[in-house]
């Protein structure tokens, strides 16, 4: 990749914190930091992984970067234009170019409009057809998806939930998007269905030049769609690399625990997990250093006083962790 190459979407030092309010007053009494100092770019073309246990702020940076959230501070840059506190009605250009699918298919689509009408409402939102135009390109998307045109005055409960999830990729594809941001996309699919969506999802992004942030929280399949794999813990990233690198040598301990825990397809293969003890601090009060300090059994003093920068350390990997070359 050149080092000139202009990112496509990049987040710079990205916060969301949600205020905690308690009292009559409803005084704010602390804050939830879902989000807290993230900067990631995206290159055109490209799909970043995004890696952590539920609840570490993987779907909010999602929403961040798409702008359905405004950022407490920090920037999201798309093509070189701050849009962080753009205001909504300058926003439909950025819509067009910038689309998501949501981790439930059911509950992403709304009941009482068909399948064809879910997909074809951006093309008149936009202004992108009329009706007979519109009625072709929901037909098109619809093969596209393995989904048969027939089917588009279907209503969400007529479909099984795979054929659901390829709906909501038709929809997102409908205004002909540069920027996807797929949210666990398989997560709530049976496991027979999950790789059909997959494959799918990448013969997309091979055919449109899609440019993805795949969100999940199975190593296994992050692996098989991404380019580079970003490591997050507690609102901040701690590891970011190209996918060989970072499955075959992770430098953070919390990488090397998430990789110890991928099951392995083979009953004679014995191996000692890397159980991560305890459970996630609260992220309405992180602990001070490295947050992933008192989860680590190699953590030093260095790591409960002072917050590791997340830096390169050689080629292309990042990471934030004082004990990173031990």
């Amino acid at each position: 990749m050149s080092q000139l190459a202009v990112p496509l979407i990049e987040a710079v030092d990205l916060k969301r914190h949600y205020p905690i309010t308690a009292g009559l007053l409803h005084r704010q009494v602390g804050s939830i930091r879902a989000v807290d100092g993230v900067s990631l770019k995206i290159m055109p073309g490209e799909t970043v992984g995004l890696v952590g246990e539920s609840g570490c702020g993987k779907s909010t940076l999602g929403r961040l970067l798409l702008r359905l959230e405004k950022p407490t501070s920090g920037k999201v840059v798309y093509r070189g234009r701050d849009i962080s506190f753009v205001p909504e009605r300058q926003l439909k250009p950025f819509r067009r170019e910038a689309q998501m699918v949501f981790q439930d298919p059911q509950s992403s689509l709304d009941p009482r409009m068909t399948a064809g009408d879910s997909i074809g409402e951006a093309l008149l939102i936009h202004g992108m057809a009329n009706d007979k135009e519109r009625m072709a390109v929901v037909a098109e998307l619809l093969r596209k998806v393995g989904i048969e045109p027939a089917h588009a005055d279907r209503y969400p409960h007529q479909f099984s939930g795979g054929q659901k999830q390829r709906i909501g990729i038709a929809r997102a594809l409908a205004v002909k998007p540069r920027f996807l941001v797929a949210d666990e996309p398989v997560s709530a699919l049976d496991v027979s269905v999950q790789a059909q969506i997959l494959n799918l999802l990448m013969d997309l992004r091979d055919e449109f030049g899609l440019t993805y942030l795949f969100v999940a929280h199975d190593l296994a399949v992050v692996r098989h769609m991404s380019d580079r794999i970003a490591v997050m813990y507690l609102g901040k990233i701690v590891e970011l690399g190209a996918k060989e690198d970072v499955i075959a040598r992770p430098l953070h301990p919390y990488t090397r625990a998430l990789l110890a825990a991928v099951p392995v397809p083979d009953p004679h293969r014995k191996r000692q997990p890397r159980v991560i003890q305890g459970d996630v601090p609260s992220p309405a009060n992180p602990p001070p250093g490295c947050r992933f300090h008192t989860r680590c059994v190699r953590a030093a003093e260095v790591c409960r006083s002072q917050e590791p920068r997340l830096v390169e350390v050689m080629s292309g990997r990042m990471v934030a962790c004082h004990r990173w070359s031990d």
